[in-house]
């Protein structure tokens, strides 16, 4: 089961950190992604994390301004988002169980959280 949290209402050049709590899971093997949902667009990859070894992966448009990270004792990832802009408005989903290596695609990972939403705006 994973639960996302950390959703909200910045402005425009603001940060917000996102947490996904995971649990009935063994980590130690799980790449975890994180995943956004724009209205009317499809979903996209926006990060994901190798729980072993902390291998990191970023979608072109969040580069630089995202981290994913883990917190192994409280089994949680989390996204750290700086430099908020209007266009990162979306619901943010995680997600665990990837079968395969392509960690960019959302249909390759078996469970996912329930989404928060963020809005970025003035």
């Amino acid at each position: 089961q994973l639960q996302a949290s950390g959703g909200g209402l910045v402005q425009p050049g603001g940060s917000l950190r996102l947490s996904c709590a995971a649990s009935g899971r063994t980590l130690s093997r799980e790449t975890m992604g994180w995943f956004r949902q724009a209205p009317g667009k499809e979903r996209e990859f926006v990060a994901a994390i190798r729980w072993s070894g902390g291998n990191t992966f970023y979608g072109d448009a969040v580069k630089d301004r995202f981290t994913i990270s883990t917190d192994n004792g409280k089994k949680t990832v989390y996204l750290q988002m700086s430099s908020l802009k209007p266009e990162d408005t979306a619901v943010y989903y995680c997600a665990a169980g990837l079968r395969n290596s392509n960690y960019y695609t959302a249909r390759s990972y078996d469970y996912w959280g329930q989404g928060t939403q963020v809005t970025v705006s003035s």
